[in-house]
């Protein structure tokens, strides 16, 4: 009879409190990471009708890479309108390109409004999951408890985990180092001798707001960007009055930055020769700033436009001629106490060492902790290259869907319209669970898995990331792309829009507890 009241219990207070005399907790679905991904995971399953879940964030906010990269300058570059739930309008967005805390306010915003907060579990970093297959269902760990749940949503997100190179003498550097993503806002960069290591998306955005305040700096570049003139500006009060007492103006905005999007990308995925044009456009936005024609060639790029991101400032280039900053071609090779030497020998004085050398996209963290089926870790699964059917379920892993997973991402859209096509995925996931009966699980079936990834690679072949002559994060140590989408926004929505059980093993709860058997199968080809 107790262990009923309290499963009744459970029922009423999705996600509140702990068993009290060490009994696990049980919900439906885990949910990991509160950034974009999870939050949206949460809201879909609330409108689906399921309260039954958690979400587990290391952190003590909601916001995950928006409330983690708080560093000068940071904003979004995709436009506000677009970067935003569709479910979840703003028509209060300041700017074309809003900050990095107006991103995070928002997604608090969007916390309270669907009542989320009742089921976030802050401070619980997940330390080890492991797929239990007598009862079906995954057994969590984490730092502040156990619990299991009928399903598992990964949103970690491929931006959390900072990557820092393993350079010789850094941890004998006396002075400041810290990575964008983990800003030291104690420390004074003003007057200081800084080197910024990195020439990405954060150091466009770093070093021109903190060059006006210290004494020199130093920017190590080992292959430099293609950078877009950023079409920046205040949204009026006009526009904010109109977006909010007439809607349809507000969605005609995100309908219209949507279309020219997805016009774009036959020439990232079909045809990058037509990528010329926008590279002369590149070209022409440097030499209005850059007179120096040394400079001007070291700023070149020697590949296509679009092989790696695009960038978009309108203050990088004017930040790099200031009298006051140096450019290396070359990265960080070595550090001898205060003194950093590039590997083309150049030697600089420095005080604090800032790393914008981007983070673990193709090698997640995450999935070193996950252990499915086979009692081989997701890491392990994905030794040689990740893959995902339709970039969110990976065989061996049953009732375990991944948000932003492999070959999910985009190069010049936005990335909540990804999000929310694999949220339709997992709220037909969900029914095709309810409609099977209780006590079941999905398993992705290895040739589907197989099939799907074959597509992908094929498609990939001709895209502007395998063939634009770069290295670039796309792609992981055996050079396979695991990370782009090579279509448009609105293809990955339709191929995400329900659960084909074709795809899938049905699992029942067994007698003795069997290791499955892997599939050997021949893999079929997944049309897209």
């Amino acid at each position: 009879m107790a262990g009923r009241e309290r499963e009744r219990k459970r029922e009423k207070e999705p996600g509140v409190g702990r068993e009290p005399d060490g009994v696990r907790e049980h919900v439906r679905v885990a949910v990991i990471g509160s950034g974009f991904g999870g939050l949206g995971a949460a809201v879909r399953l609330r409108r689906e009708g399921i309260t039954d879940f958690v979400v587990l964030e290391r952190a003590d906010a909601v916001g995950g890479t928006w409330r983690d990269n708080s560093y000068p300058g940071c904003a979004c570059d995709v436009p506000s309108h677009l970067y935003s739930f569709s479910f979840a309008p703003n028509p209060e967005w300041p700017r074309n390109f809003s900050g990095q805390a107006h991103i995070r306010a928002y997604l608090e915003r969007v916390t309270d409004t669907f009542g989320l907060r009742p089921h976030l579990r802050f401070r619980s970093e997940v330390r080890g999951l492991r797929w239990d297959g007598r009862a079906l269902r995954w057994e969590i760990e984490t730092a502040r408890g156990a619990l299991t749940a009928d399903v598992v949503v990964s949103a970690t997100g491929p931006l959390s985990d900072p990557k820092l190179p393993d350079v010789p003498g850094l941890d004998a550097f006396p002075g400041k180092v810290f990575h964008s993503a983990r800003w030291d806002h104690d420390y004074d960069l003003r007057g200081k001798r800084v080197a910024m290591i990195g020439t990405g998306a954060s150091a466009i955005q770093i070093v021109p707001a903190i060059q006006p305040d210290v004494d020199r700096l130093t920017v190590f570049q080992r292959t430099p960007p293609w950078v877009m003139p950023r079409a920046d500006r205040r949204i009026t009060g006009v526009e904010r009055w109109l977006h909010t007492r007439i809607p349809a103006t507000r969605a005609l905005r995100r309908q219209v930055l949507w279309g020219i999007r997805e016009l774009q990308v036959s020439a990232f995925t079909k045809r990058p020769k037509e990528l010329g044009l926008v590279e002369a456009l590149a070209g022409a936005h440097m030499r209005k700033v850059i007179k120096d024609p040394e400079l001007r060639a070291r700023l070149t790029p020697d590949y296509r436009i679009g092989c790696k991101r695009i960038l978009l400032s309108n203050t990088w280039y004017p930040a790099l001629a200031r009298p006051n900053v140096d450019l290396v071609s070359a990265g960080l090779k070595e550090v001898r106490g205060s003194t950093l030497v590039a590997s083309d020998g150049t030697e600089t004085e420095a005080d604090a060492i800032i790393f914008g050398t981007g983070f673990h996209v193709t090698d997640m963290p995450i999935a070193q902790r996950v252990t499915g089926a086979y009692g081989t870790t997701l890491a392990e699964e994905w030794k040689d290259g990740m893959e995902a059917l339709r970039g969110t379920t990976a065989a061996g892993f049953p009732n375990f869907l991944t948000v932003i997973g492999p070959n999910t991402g985009l190069g010049n859209s936005s990335m909540i319209l990804m999000i929310e096509s694999q949220l339709n995925y997992l709220a037909d996931f969900m029914r095709q669970l309810d409609v099977l009966g209780g006590g079941i699980a999905l398993s992705a079936r290895p040739e589907a898995v197989q099939g799907w990834t074959r597509m992908i690679q094929r498609r990939m072949e001709r895209t502007v990331w395998n063939t634009g002559g770069c290295d670039s994060w796309y792609l992981d140590a055996n050079g396979r792309n695991t990370t782009a989408w090579p279509g448009t926004t609105a293809e990955f929505r339709r191929v995400t829009r329900q659960v084909d059980l074709a795809e899938y093993e049905v699992l029942r709860p067994p007698g003795p507890d069997v290791t499955p058997v892997r599939s050997v199968a021949a893999p079929e080809e997944v049309t897209a």
